[in-house]
């Protein structure tokens, strides 16, 4: 039998007014279509398992995201707008965004004979560009001996992730603030996302 949790439930009540019933119409479905279904919380948001990761949705502050986790569902969906959200139906912010119920439920029972004939799903890595370090972030750094070392050591990943974080900030106050924050971080020796690490 599948299995509900209350996790899942604070999670769309907590979230915006247009998506709550998107994401119940996502939950409702996936349970319906595959009984067995279990749900989790990974990465911070809700995950739906069988046979192992099977499909996650999420929501924003604008839109929704649903994808299935096999790679295999991405041309099996003619729908599939990866350049929009991440999963296969890009940027949902209403019922209509999804497909019909019938449609839905043939796009799971697909993902789940997948996972029942064991096909392995392929991960295509895409290769991202260089990233430059923010001209305030390299000054903060040279003032920061410890925060600059931790930088330094971290993979190249963690080191893009902060200074993304720094670059997209659009005014002056925000980008000050988060070089505080990540020369804190840094210190401690944390990566910009710490707070989600371990609870997958």
């Amino acid at each position: 039998m599948g299995k509900r949790i209350k996790d899942v439930d604070a999670y769309i009540a907590a979230a915006p007014d247009f998506a709550a019933p998107i994401l119940v119409r996502i939950r409702e479905t996936i349970h319906a279509a595959c009984p067995d279904v279990e749900e989790a919380i990974k990465w911070g948001v809700p995950h739906f398992l069988y046979k192992g990761i099977f499909a996650s949705m999420a929501a924003f502050k604008q839109h929704c995201a649903f994808g299935f986790w096999h790679s295999g569902m991405n041309s099996l969906n003619k729908n599939a707008k990866p350049d929009e959200a991440w999963g296969q139906f890009g940027r949902m912010t209403s019922l209509k965004d999804l497909p019909s119920a019938a449609d839905f439920k043939r796009l799971i029972r697909q993902a789940m004979k997948l996972a029942d004939n064991g096909v392995k799903s392929e991960r295509v890595r895409k290769k991202k560009p260089p990233f430059t370090v923010p001209r305030e972030l390299r000054a903060a750094l040279a003032k920061h001996p410890k925060a600059r070392q931790a930088f330094e050591n971290f993979s190249p990943s963690h080191q893009r992730e902060y200074c993304e974080w720094i670059a997209e900030a659009k005014r002056d106050d925000t980008r000050e603030k988060r070089i505080q924050t990540t020369l804190e971080w840094l210190t401690q020796g944390k990566s910009r996302n710490w707070k989600y690490e371990g609870t997958c």
